[in-house]
C-alpha cells in the first residue's frame, strides 16, 4: 500500500467541507482520477506480426499501468524496416486475433478504437473501385472549324475516364501564339545538348545539359526576328524533382528589364501533394514586347522539357489553384493558398466569354462520338471527365491496400465503413465487443481531388451559378477576366474544403453512429490537406492534434485541434503524443515531460501515447519496433514503472478537462481554402491565450453578451481579430457587423471585396458599403458602431489597452508557459518550466479574492501557498520550479487578505546524506551479475568497470540502511534521490512510497520514516540502449536481444543509467 497516498486522501476528505461541492469533486478527482480519465494509445499491429497470446498480454499490460483506450492500427510497413509476419491481414487467424483483442479488452475494461482502414492514412482499401475513389477533372482538346456538320470520336484522357461534360467555345485570339511558332533562336551559358528541345512543342523530352560543370546561374536567351508580345509563361518540368528561382527579362531599348520573378517548385512528386506530380508552372504578367527574352535560373538546376512564352494570357498558378499541385512540404502556412491579383486583360478578344461556352454533352454518344453542327469560326472542344488520383491507403499490407475513398462525396462512406469496420464488428459476437467504441481517422495524408459525381449540381446550389462555362480555366485559359477566373477557382477550392468536412468526415461519423460508435479524428494533414482544419475537425466526435517529442512538429497541430474543439463545443482535446524519429529506445518519461507539458499549454487535455507496438514473440526482446515513436510497450524496460508517468498525465488531463479554457482572443482564419492553420497577426503579447475561429462558427454560433463574444457551450472571447486580407464574403461581414452592433470589439483591416464569383459584382459593392459603415474613414483607428467598436492600424497591446484587459498571467518569464481553465470549481492555472534550469518567478494571475494552492500532479499533493499579494486585478504568487517542473496554481477558496509571508517553496534542509554502501541486485537473466554487487559509492552503470553492469539494461534493486535519530516535528520529510536514470521505485521500511522519475527527484517519507534504523530500497530501471550496445559486441549467436530496429554498434555512446544521487533525507517547512 502507498501509505502516504492513503493518508493524503483521508486528509483531503476531511477538507471537503471547506470548499464548494464542485471544488471538492475537483480535489477528489485530482487525487484519484476517475476511470474516464485515462490516456489512450496507438496500438500498432506491425506488418502481420501479431498473435492471440500477444494481444492478450498487451491488453493486460495496458490496463495495469492505467491506459484506458487503445486504437488498433493494422500497419504494413516497409519490409526492410519491419519484416512481415505470418498472420496475413484478413486471414482466418487474423480474424481470430482481432476477436481475441476486442473480447479481451471488453473483459478488462479497455476501450478499443479501430483505424477506419488498414494503414494510418486514410480511408481506403481493395473494396474501393475507381468510380468510388478520389478523382480529378481532366480534359482532352480538339480544334474544329465551322461551319460544318461534325461527327468525330472524342479522345478519353486515360483508362477509368468518366465523362463529365463536353464544352465548346470560340478559340480566343492568340490562344496558341507561342514564341516557338516564331522560329526563336536559343542560346545559353549552359551546355544544352539539344537546346531547341525547349521550344519544340514536345513536353515529353527533357532538354539535357551536358557535362558536370554546370553554371551556378543558368541563362537562356530566346530571340525572334520580329517583335513578340508575351503575356504569360508556362514552364514544363521533366519527370525529376527540382526547385529553382526564375526571372524572365525582356530587352527593350538596349537594356534588359525584369518582367517576372517566381519560384519553380516541383520538388515533391508524391501523388498525395497533387494529382499532377509534374504539373507545369504558369505565371502571368503585363504585356511585354520585344525581340529578345531571357530566362535566368538560380538556386537550382531544374530539368525542363518545354518553355512556352505565350502571347495569350494564362491564369497564374492555375495548376496549384485547382489543387493539381499542392504545398510540397508537411507544414503549409496560413497564406500558402493565397495568390496576388494578376494583371487585367484589356483586350476582350484574348479571353473566353462564359456566355459563349456551349454545352455539347448531350451531343456525345455513349461511345464518345460528338455530332454537332459547328457554327462559323474556330472552335475549341474540350471533353472533360474524371480520373482517379491513384492515391491509396498507407502504409498497409498488400492485402489491405487499395484506392482511397472519394473525399468530397458521402455516397461511399457507408460502403467503406461496412467493408472494414462493419465486417470486424459483425465478426465478433455482441457479448464480446462492448469495448469497441471508436472509429479512428489519423492525420490526412492522401492529397487533393477536385471533382465528384454531383459536383456541378452542388456547385450551382452553393454559389448560384453554373460552373461548366468556367471549366476552361482548369487549362489555364482566362474566362471572363483573370479576376473572375480566380474567383471561380476560389469557389471551387472552398467547396472542396467544405465537402471534405461535410461529406467525408461527417459521412464517416454518420456510418459510425449507426453502429453506436464514435469518430476520433486528427484535424490536419501534412501532405496535401485539401480542407479547412476547423470545419474538418468540427464534424468529428473527438478531435486530436499531434506533437513529436523532438523538433517542432506539433507547433500548429495542437492548437488546430484545441481551437476546433473549443469553437465546436467539444470538451476533450486529444493529441498523438511523443511521436519521434531518430534512435530507438532512447526516450523515457523524464525526457518526455517537457514536450508533454508544452502540449497542455496548447489546449491538449487528453494524451494519446505514441506508440504501443504489439509484441507477438515472447522469446524476443526488445521485440518488434518501428523507426518512429516512443516505445510504450510491455517489452520496454521502464514500461511498468511508467505507470507513475501515466498517473501524472491522468492528473493533468483531469484538471485540464474541467471548466472552460480562458482564451481572450479569437483569431479569424479567413475564408480561403485549403487551410491548415491560422495566423496571429498582430501577435498576442505574453500572458494571453487565443483560439482560431472560422466563418462557419462566426455565422452560426457566435453571439454577444456583456461585450463578450460567446459560444453556446460557454467559451467566450473579448476580441475578434481579422487577418490582413482584402476579401470577405458579404454574408460574413453582415454577421460581424451585427456582432459589433451588439457590443463586440474587432481588430483588423476593412475588406474591400468578396473573394467569390457568387453575386459578382454586386457582392463587392455590398462589402464596400458595409466596410465603410463599420470602419468609418480610412484614417480612423477606432470607430464606434452600435454598442461595439472596430479597431485597426494598431498592435495588439494597444487594442487590449483600449479594452482595459490586463494579461491573464503577467510577469511570466519567456521559458515558462501556462494554461488557464475556469468554471464553477474555481480557476486553475497550469504552469510549466520549459527550461533545463531551476527558476524563481513572481507571476500575477488575473484572479482576485481567493487563496492560491499548489497542486502537484507528479505526487498528487495539494497545499496552500502562504505567500501571495492581492492587487486590484491580480494575485501575485511567487513560485520556484525545478528544471522542467510543472504544477497547478488553483484558486477556489475565498480569502480577504494577503498571505502570511511564509515562503511558498522554502529551501529543503538536509537532515542527513546517505553515504553508506549500497547492495545492488541485477537480473542475471538479462546478463547482469549473478550475485549482488556492493557499490561503495553511487556510480553511473555506463561508467562501471564491470561490463555486465556497463552493458546492463533492465531493473536493479538498490538496498541500504540509514539512521534517523532526530526527526523534526511539523516539517514535511522527503527522500531526495538527487538524480536517477531512468526511473526509481522507492520503498522505505517496506512501505511503497512511489516512483521517482522527474526533477525534483524526491518522494515524501512522512508516514514511513522511523526513528532509528531505516531500510531503503530503490528499484531502478534504465533503457534498452546499453544492452543493445553490449550485444552488438557479441557474435550473433551469443546475443540475447532482438529487434528489427536496432541502430546500435560497438562504437555507439552509452546512456547514463542507475541511481546517481546524492541521496539525502531533507525537511521542508511549508
Amino acid at each position: 500500500m502507498n501509505y502516504f497516498l492513503y493518508k493524503r486522501t483521508m486528509m483531503a476528505v476531511g477538507l471537503l467541507g471547506l470548499v464548494s461541492a464542485a471544488s471538492a469533486q475537483l480535489q477528489q478527482g485530482f487525487i484519484t482520477p476517475p476511470n474516464s480519465i485515462k490516456p489512450s494509445v496507438y496500438w500498432y499491429w506491425m506488418s502481420d506480426n501479431i498473435s492471440q497470446e500477444g494481444v492478450k498480454k498487451d491488453i493486460e499490460a495496458m490496463v495495469k499501468i492505467g491506459i484506458g483506450r487503445a486504437f488498433i492500427g493494422n500497419i504494413g510497413y516497409a519490409k526492410e524496416e519491419v519484416p512481415y509476419g505470418t498472420i496475413k491481414l484478413f486471414s482466418d487467424e487474423w480474424w481470430k486475433v482481432t476477436r481475441t483483442a476486442v473480447s479481451t479488452a471488453s473483459r478488462n475494461g479497455l476501450d478499443i478504437g479501430m483505424f477506419n482502414s488498414p494503414g494510418w492514412s486514410q480511408s481506403g482499401g481493395p473494396w474501393i473501385k475507381p468510380s468510388q475513389s478520389m478523382r480529378y477533372l481532366a480534359g482532352n482538346e480538339i480544334t474544329v472549324k465551322g461551319p460544318q456538320q461534325l461527327s468525330q470520336q472524342l479522345p478519353a484522357a486515360a483508362p477509368n475516364f468518366q465523362q463529365v461534360a463536353v464544352l465548346a467555345f470560340p478559340v480566343p485570339a492568340a490562344d496558341e501564339d507561342d514564341i516557338n511558332k516564331h522560329t526563336p533562336h536559343l542560346t545559353s551559358n549552359a551546355s544544352y545538348q539539344h537546346i531547341e528541345q525547349l521550344v519544340d512543342g514536345n513536353i515529353a523530352d527533357e532538354a539535357m545539359i551536358a557535362g558536370s560543370n554546370k553554371p551556378a546561374s543558368i541563362s537562356i536567351d530566346l530571340e525572334v526576328s520580329q517583335d513578340f508580345t508575351a503575356r504569360s509563361l508556362v514552364i514544363y518540368p521533366a519527370v525529376k524533382p527540382s526547385k529553382a528561382n526564375f526571372e524572365l527579362q525582356v530587352k527593350q531599348n538596349g537594356n534588359w528589364r525584369s518582367v517576372k520573378t517566381f519560384t519553380f517548385d516541383r520538388s515533391n512528386p508524391q501523388p498525395n501533394v497533387g494529382f499532377k506530380p509534374y504539373a507545369p508552372v504558369a505565371v502571368a504578367f503585363d504585356a511585354a514586347t520585344g525581340k529578345q527574352f531571357r530566362l535566368i535560373i538560380s538556386n537550382g538546376q531544374p530539368a525542363l522539357t518545354e518553355i512556352k512564352l505565350l502571347s495569350a494570357p494564362r491564369i497564374e498558378r492555375y495548376e496549384e489553384k485547382q489543387l493539381a499541385k499542392m504545398f510540397q512540404t508537411p507544414l503549409p502556412l496560413w497564406n500558402e493558398y493565397q495568390w496576388p491579383q494578376q494583371p487585367p486583360v484589356t483586350d476582350a478578344a484574348l479571353v473566353i466569354d462564359p456566355a459563349k461556352v456551349v454545352d455539347l454533352t448531350k451531343n456525345v454518344s455513349p461511345e464518345g462520338i460528338l455530332r454537332w453542327q459547328v457554327p462559323a469560326g474556330n472552335w475549341m472542344v474540350i471533353r472533360y471527365g474524371m480520373l482517379p488520383t491513384g492515391v491509396t491507403n498507407a502504409p498497409a499490407s498488400p492485402e489491405g491496400t487499395g484506392l482511397e475513398i472519394d473525399k468530397i462525396s458521402d455516397s461511399w462512406s457507408q460502403h467503406h465503413y461496412d467493408s472494414f469496420i462493419g465486417k470486424i464488428r459483425q465478426s465478433i459476437p455482441a457479448a464480446e465487443r462492448s469495448a469497441l467504441k471508436w472509429v479512428v481517422a489519423d492525420s490526412y495524408e492522401t492529397g487533393s481531388q477536385n471533382w465528384t459525381d454531383d459536383m456541378a449540381e452542388d456547385f450551382a446550389r452553393q454559389y448560384g451559378y453554373d460552373p461548366l462555362p468556367w471549366l476552361p480555366v482548369l487549362s489555364g485559359r482566362v474566362v471572363g477576366s483573370p479576376d473572375q477566373s480566380d474567383r471561380f477557382l476560389w469557389d471551387l477550392r472552398r467547396l472542396i474544403a467544405d465537402r471534405v468536412a461535410y461529406k467525408y468526415v461527417a459521412g464517416l461519423r454518420k456510418a459510425s453512429h449507426k453502429d453506436g460508435l464514435k469518430l476520433w479524428l486528427e484535424n490536419y494533414g501534412h501532405w496535401g490537406f485539401p480542407s479547412e482544419f476547423l470545419k474538418y475537425g468540427g464534424q468529428s466526435d473527438e478531435v486530436a492534434g499531434e506533437f513529436w517529442n523532438e523538433g517542432t512538429l506539433g507547433n500548429i497541430e495542437c492548437r488546430a485541434a484545441s481551437s476546433a474543439a473549443h469553437i465546436y463545443g467539444k470538451t476533450r482535446v486529444a493529441a498523438e503524443s511523443f511521436t519521434a524519429g531518430g534512435a530507438a529506445f532512447v526516450r523515457y518519461p523524464a525526457l518526455l515531460k517537457r514536450r508533454g507539458d508544452w502540449s497542455f499549454t496548447e489546449g491538449i487535455n487528453h494524451t494519446l501515447l505514441h506508440v504501443f507496438i504489439t509484441q507477438p514473440y515472447e522469446d524476443r526482446e526488445p521485440g518488434v519496433n518501428a523507426g518512429f515513436g516512443t516505445e510504450f510497450n510491455r517489452k520496454n524496460t521502464w514500461f511498468y514503472q511508467g505507470k507513475a508517468f501515466v498517473d501524472y498525465i491522468r492528473r493533468c488531463n483531469y484538471l485540464l478537462q474541467q471548466g472552460k479554457a480562458v482564451n481572450d482572443v479569437a483569431y479569424f482564419i479567413g475564408e480561403d481554402a485549403p487551410k491548415m492553420t491560422g495566423i496571429r497577426e498582430p501577435e498576442l503579447p505574453a500572458g494571453y491565450s487565443y483560439d482560431y475561429i472560422n466563418a462557419e462558427v462566426i455565422l452560426d454560433r457566435l453571439q454577444v453578451r456583456d461585450g463578450k463574444l460567446v459560444l453556446p457551450d460557454g467559451m467566450s472571447y473579448r476580441l475578434l481579430v481579422l487577418p490582413q486580407l482584402e476579401t470577405m464574403r458579404p454574408e460574413l461581414l453582415e454577421k460581424i457587423a451585427a456582432l459589433v452592433k451588439e457590443g463586440a470589439t474587432i481588430l483588423g483591416p476593412a475588406p474591400k471585396r468578396s473573394p467569390s464569383l457568387q453575386h459578382f459584382p454586386a457582392a463587392d459593392a455590398q462589402v464596400r458599403q458595409l466596410a465603410t459603415a463599420l470602419w468609418g474613414s480610412e484614417q480612423s483607428v477606432r470607430h464606434t458602431y452600435g454598442k461595439g467598436q472596430v479597431l485597426s492600424g494598431m498592435d495588439m497591446k494597444a487594442a487590449l489597452n483600449i479594452l482595459q484587459l490586463p494579461a491573464d498571467v503577467a510577469q511570466l518569464p519567456e521559458n515558462v508557459l501556462y494554461a488557464h481553465r475556469s468554471g464553477d470549481m474555481g480557476d486553475l492555472y497550469f504552469v510549466t518550466n520549459q527550461s533545463d534550469q531551476p527558476i524563481t518567478l513572481h507571476p500575477a494571475f488575473r484572479v482576485t479574492g481567493r487563496q492560491p494552492e499548489w497542486w502537484n500532479a507528479v505526487s498528487g499533493e495539494i497545499r496552500d501557498l502562504p505567500e501571495f499579494i492581492m492587487q486590484s486585478s491580480h494575485i501575485v504568487v511567487p513560485l520556484t520550479l525545478a528544471p522542467y517542473e510543472s504544477g497547478f496554481v488553483v484558486f477556489r477558496k475565498a480569502v480577504a487578505n494577503n498571505g502570511n509571508g511564509h515562503t511558498n517553496f522554502p529551501e529543503p534542509v538536509v537532515l542527513t546524506t546517505l553515504t553508506g554502501a549500497w547492495k545492488v541486485k541485477f537480473d542475471a537473466a538479462k546478463r547482469g551479475p549473478a550475485h549482488p554487487v556492493v557499490f561503495e559509492q553511487l556510480i553511473d552503470w555506463s561508467k562501471h568497470e564491470n561490463e555486465q553492469i556497463r552493458d546492463y539494461s533492465g531493473s536493479a534493486i538498490y538496498e541500504t540502511t540509514f539512521t534517523a535519530n532526530d526527526i523534526p516535528a511539523g516539517l514535511a520529510l522527503f527522500l531526495d534521490l538527487g538524480n536517477v536514470t531512468a526511473m526509481g521505485k522507492v520503498k522505505l521500511n517496506g512501505a511503497e512510497l512511489g516512483t521517482v522519475w522527474t526533477a525534483p527527484y524526491r518522494v515524501n517519507v512522512q508516514q514511513a520514516l522511523r526513528r532509528g534504523v531505516n531500510k531503503l530500497t530503490v528499484e531502478v530501471v534504465n533503457t534498452w540502449v546499453n544492452r543493445l550496445i553490449g550485444d552488438s559486441k557479441l557474435p550473433p549467436e551469443a546475443r540475447k536481444t532482438w529487434s528489427n530496429v536496432n541502430p546500435y554498434t560497438p562504437q555507439a555512446t552509452y546512456q547514463p543509467a542507475g541511481l546517481l544521487g546524492p541521496v539525502k533525507l531533507v525537511a521542508i517547512k511549508y
